[in-house]
């Protein structure tokens, strides 16, 4: 995972999954979980992008 993919999982957690993954299931989660709260949502995009 590079420093980019970390930076934009903490700012913007729904386009660091959109720019790793493409639209799909796990892009439609993390915005929910965004919307949710923004920590589950960097949680999530942290992990999806760990993977």
């Amino acid at each position: 995972m590079s420093i980019l993919t970390i930076i934009l999982s903490v700012l913007l957690p729904p386009l660091a999954v959109f720019l790793k993954h493409g639209l799909g299931t796990q892009f439609l989660l993390s915005i929910l979980l965004t919307i949710l709260g923004w920590l589950p949502g960097v949680v999530h995009a942290l992990y999806v992008n760990s993977k």
